[in-house]
């Protein structure tokens, strides 16, 4: 007969449902473009970025004693809600209630595959991350307004103008979250930011919409 996970004592069964469960992040587009590939990067690829972001970053967060492991679990499930929610687009201008209506919902279910003590924690977690008043919270809140920036930059602008994304947008929802956790990291990307406005890189109202 073939294996299957009802052969599994509960815990490790429960673990493992989860496991196979957010594979489905791998498939989960957001609206950025790959820097070296012309295809959209999908949630898997940009939780991996920020915790990789996070280990090497960490050192200019404002907060004394930051505890990076903390950081690193909330990057790494911060978006496993988008399985069931999908991706939201930063720039959205409504539908916030919606959105976190759906999200809430995917994670109720979504961490209650999980053993009770680690849905307990990974729940708390994305509620953390959510609410975003805690040192950790802030920082991983900082990598990821950070990481859409430097994909844009570096692909010159291709989804702020597919997207028709003037700079106000991402000055003011990008470097005004990063610098409640690193003011260093915040100057950089405002300095970035209006880099890409000097070099053309965001859409300029002027010109025809192209949908």
């Amino acid at each position: 007969m073939p294996f299957t996970l009802d052969e599994m004592p509960d815990r490790l069964r429960k673990q493992l449902a989860f496991i196979i469960e957010i594979d489905k992040l791998k498939s989960i587009l957001r609206r950025n473009d790959l820097i070296h590939e012309s295809r959209k990067e999908n949630d898997a690829e940009h939780s991996w970025h920020l915790a990789v972001m996070a280990v090497l970053l960490h050192e200019y967060a404002s907060a004394p004693n930051l505890d990076l492991l903390r950081v690193l679990k909330m990057i790494l499930i911060h978006d496993v809600v988008e399985i069931d929610a999908g991706d939201s687009f930063l720039y959205a201008v409504d539908g916030a209630p919606e959105k976190e209506r759906k999200e809430r919902a995917a994670a109720d279910r979504i961490f209650a595959l999980l053993p009770p003590d680690q849905r307990n924690e990974m729940r708390a977690l994305w509620d953390e991350f959510e609410a975003g008043v805690t040192p950790e919270a802030e920082f991983a809140k900082a990598m990821d307004r950070l990481q859409p920036l430097l994909l844009n930059y570096c692909t010159e602008g291709r989804d702020w103008k597919e997207h028709h994304i003037t700079l106000d947008k991402p000055l003011g929802l990008g470097p005004n979250v990063i610098a409640r956790s690193s003011e260093v990291l915040a100057d950089y990307a405002r300095k970035l930011l209006h880099s890409a406005a000097e070099l053309g890189y965001f859409h300029n109202p002027g010109d025809p919409v192209k949908e």
